[in-house]
């Protein structure tokens, strides 16, 4: 098989491989505004007073050189 020829059949296959890779993707609508996920375990930490007032040492600490 000459170079030319191996050339063409790798290129054929390149691209059928490419090819299926893209047919497959799937694509989610989502409503703006509308969190459809599921539920974030942090939502419900987080409104405690212990970890807002935690996050907001961690915030102060880490804003002091600016």
């Amino acid at each position: 098989m000459s170079t030319r020829a191996l050339v063409k059949v790798a290129s054929v296959v390149l691209l059928a491989a490419l090819g299926a890779a893209c047919g497959r993707m799937d694509v989610t609508v989502y409503e703006p505004g509308v969190y459809k996920g599921p539920k974030d375990p942090l939502v419900a930490a987080h409104a405690t007073p212990e970890q807002k007032a935690a996050l907001q040492a961690r915030f102060t600490k880490g804003q002091t050189d600016r």
